[in-house]
């Protein structure tokens, strides 16, 4: 394999996984009523537990009045619950449902099936190890600040 400079490596990767991540989201049907926030803001969820909606907004970039629409229409489709924090009755802490656990463990599903199926039926033995052999490279590059 020929060697490239990391420019133009970077170039085929950046497209290359870019729809390979649209076509994992467009594989979905249960994520398909779910903006792209909406599904980050189940994630951050289900990562860090519980949050409150301040934390949230600050993660995802948006503002606190965004943030609560979105939280709203969560909310309203059984997704996220709503606690009051023992610490401060003030501040909602902000956590899966039952029901938004259920949503990512099956949209996990859906798409590890899909995934899994196309690497066994497109792949080769030696295209598999390749596969495997990069996702130490491709964890170091999502870690990277």
């Amino acid at each position: 394999m020929a060697s490239r400079n990391p420019h133009q490596l970077a170039a085929q990767l950046r497209p290359l996984l870019t729809r390979l991540v649209r076509k994992l989201r467009k594989l979905s049907p249960a994520d398909e009523q779910l903006s792209q926030s909406e599904r980050s803001v189940l994630v951050l969820l289900d990562q860090h537990n519980s949050l409150l909606s301040a934390e949230l907004a600050v993660m995802e970039k948006m503002t606190p009045q965004s943030m609560g629409q979105l939280l709203q229409h969560l909310f309203q489709l059984g997704l996220i619950s709503r606690t009051a924090s023992p610490d401060d009755k003030r501040k909602i802490n902000i956590s899966l449902s039952v029901a938004g656990k259920e949503r990512i463990l099956k949209v996990r599903k859906e798409r590890d099936e899909w995934l899994s199926k196309a690497i066994g039926e497109v792949c080769t033995k030696e295209e598999q190890a390749i596969l495997q052999a990069a996702i130490g490279p491709l964890i170091k590059l999502v870690e990277y600040e």
